[in-house]
């Protein structure tokens, strides 16, 4: 699927947003990825996962894990193209542990699946959890990558870049326009 293709979708479902946002690094910006409005679309999911899929050709993998809350339907459809097991890691005070009875062997070969990768630090998390029970992250796998680069030690896999302008509050043109701000994101609070 080209970027094109992904950035028709993401348009079409209103997941490509503008306006004033506060990120969950306190950056703000002018553009938001809101990547639950695609994903509400199975359609799309499985076009998506497919896509990743194809990324993936030749890797062999056992598990694909999705951070809470955003990887999760990733997880679940990649894991569907790919034909292997889907899980999710959850924060437990702050930190990505396996429950509800997942469980990585030791050598299995494993996918971290994300919505959208700004810093990577969840995914990382995850990568680093990995690797803690024994499994062996093979790649990251997204959407969407905000970071413009690969800020992880295994490869990075994604359909659509995108690098808009982020501000330091202190800084913001929006702030200074008077634009009102939004949080859209999935966790309530924010860290620096």
């Amino acid at each position: 699927m080209e970027k094109l293709d992904i950035e028709k979708i993401l348009k079409e479902d209103n997941a490509l947003l503008e306006g004033h946002f506060i990120l969950r690094s306190l950056l703000h910006s002018r553009t938001y990825l809101q990547c639950a409005r695609v994903f509400e679309h199975p359609r799309h999911a499985e076009m998506i996962a497919t896509a990743l899929a194809a990324k993936l050709k030749g890797t062999k993998v056992d598990i694909v894990v999705g951070p809470a809350i955003g990887g999760i339907v990733v997880a679940y459809e990649l894991a569907r193209a790919l034909g292997c097991r889907a899980i999710f890691a959850e924060r437990e005070n702050d930190v990505f542990s396996l429950r509800r009875g997942f469980q990585i062997a030791p050598g299995e070969s494993v996918v971290v699946a994300e919505d959208v990768i700004t810093t990577g630090g969840a995914a990382q998390q995850v990568v680093d959890l990995v690797a803690s029970l024994g499994g062996k992250a093979v790649a990251v796998a997204s959407l969407a990558n905000r970071s413009g680069k690969n800020p992880f030690s295994v490869p990075f896999h994604f359909l659509y870049e995108f690098n808009p302008p982020n501000y330091d509050p202190a800084g913001c043109p929006l702030c200074r326009q008077g634009v009102p701000i939004l949080k859209p994101g999935s966790r309530a609070e924010v860290k620096r």
